[in-house]
């Protein structure tokens, strides 16, 4: 799937999400290895600590949906420059991606950014730190 259609797709996402405080909406689309699109949106809370970002939305309803093998996400948002994920998100994409996995990041004037997992959050916190 071209990267384009891929941000397409998390833009869509973008619209359905729940943002009553900042009114800052994110969207993402992840691509499985089987082909699969799983989207996902940023859900705000009154209690801040509670919220979910799109990223996260995203890789954790693929997971509850028994799917583990992914090959590229977008996330957009309406920035000036492409959106990166957060501190949060790029600890859970290091556990639960493959580190070639590529972000697209993007804004909506079409702007976009691409990088790996490894190079987001290099050196991270990882289950190989626990053993």
């Amino acid at each position: 799937m071209e990267n384009e259609k891929l941000m397409e797709l998390a833009k869509e996402a973008r619209e359905s999400a729940y943002v009553p405080y900042s009114h800052f909406k994110v969207g993402a689309a992840l691509l499985t290895e089987t082909g699969k699109v799983i989207t996902g949106f940023n859900i705000e809370n009154a209690a801040y600590s509670l919220c979910n970002c799109a990223e996260r939305t995203a890789i954790f309803s693929a997971y509850a949906q028994g799917i583990r093998g992914f090959k590229k996400l977008a996330v957009i948002a309406d920035t000036p420059t492409p959106v990166t994920p957060c501190g949060a998100c790029r600890q859970v994409l290091v556990e639960l991606c493959p580190a070639n996995l590529e972000v697209i990041m993007g804004n909506l004037k079409g702007e976009q950014l691409v990088k790996t997992v490894s190079e987001l959050l290099p050196g991270a916190f990882s289950q190989e730190d626990l053993r």
